[in-house]
């Protein structure tokens, strides 16, 4: 049986890529630019683009099970093609679907949702590796810019939401489900670059910017105004699911998640 795994470069898509793997399933990976993926050699990398359902037949064939990403394109907005994947899904005889939320119900979700499929919606609080972000500043200044210093948040690494992926994908017993990932504590930015000044060793400092600030710098990136309220809303004002630990990736995949101190100290050469 071979899963399909979109998404398959980012953060977490190469962890439900690498667990698939090692639970002996066949994977093929749809990216828009397989010739620079840099996936296994056994993972079958094929070129499409979930903004473009018509690219997506050759990828779907013969898949028993998909797991969905509910952004795309550069500017990481909302998919607004759900209806359109979930049919050819379903025609191509795809029975089941991960499908990774944004931080608030879309169109994919909605889709996968009202189908005949056998869904599980994850919902990662935020990822460990988003902190990546910071790498550049860190090295070169030694300075963070954030807004909202003191919320804080139960992230989550990325290689758990992977592993959890792969678990509700190519196990029964998930359809229906609802899953709310953290990691085992909630951590406030200037808490998280703590950690990692005492992982390498350097004194860091946190500058706080405004929401305003924070804002212009998103728009700067070129993130699409939704997701820029999305930012703004989660970060700043998050609900309780944001910052509460919950066991869930204990639950599903029999081993604590990890923390943010294990995180750092794997990317550490990354910040130094």
């Amino acid at each position: 049986m071979t899963y399909l795994v979109t998404g398959a470069t980012g953060k977490a898509g190469r962890h439900v890529v690498s667990h698939l793997l090692r639970a002996g399933h066949q994977v093929r990976a749809l990216t828009r630019n397989p010739a620079t993926a840099d996936l296994p050699s056994e993972v079958d990398v094929v070129a499409g683009d979930l903004t473009k359902p018509e690219t997506l037949g050759p990828a779907l064939a013969g898949v028993v099970g998909v797991h969905l990403l509910t952004v795309g394109g550069d500017d990481y907005a909302t998919l607004t093609t759900g209806p359109e994947i979930v049919e050819l899904a379903l025609k191509a005889g795809v029975r089941r679907a991960t499908v990774l939320w944004n931080g608030r119900l879309g169109p994919v979700e909605e889709a996968v949702e009202s189908s005949a499929l056998e869904w599980t919606r994850l919902q990662p609080v935020d990822f460990m590796g988003n902190t990546l972000g910071w790498a550049d500043a860190i090295r070169k200044e030694g300075t963070v810019r954030e807004p909202f210093g003191d919320v804080p948040a139960a992230m989550v690494d990325e290689a758990d939401v992977g592993a959890v992926a792969a678990v509700a994908l190519a196990e029964p017993g998930h359809a229906g489900k609802v899953y709310t990932l953290t990691g085992p504590e909630a951590l406030t930015p200037r808490e998280r670059l703590a950690v990692i000044a005492r992982t390498i060793g350097r004194d860091l400092e946190f500058a706080e910017l405004t929401e305003a600030e924070a804002r212009e710098r998103w728009r700067r990136a070129g993130h699409a105004e939704e997701l820029i309220d999305l930012l703004a809303a989660w970060q700043g004002n998050p609900p309780p699911e944001a910052y509460t630990v919950v066991p869930t990736v204990e639950e599903l995949t029999g081993r604590p998640p990890g923390t943010f101190a294990d995180w750092v100290s794997r990317h550490a050469d990354r910040f130094a």
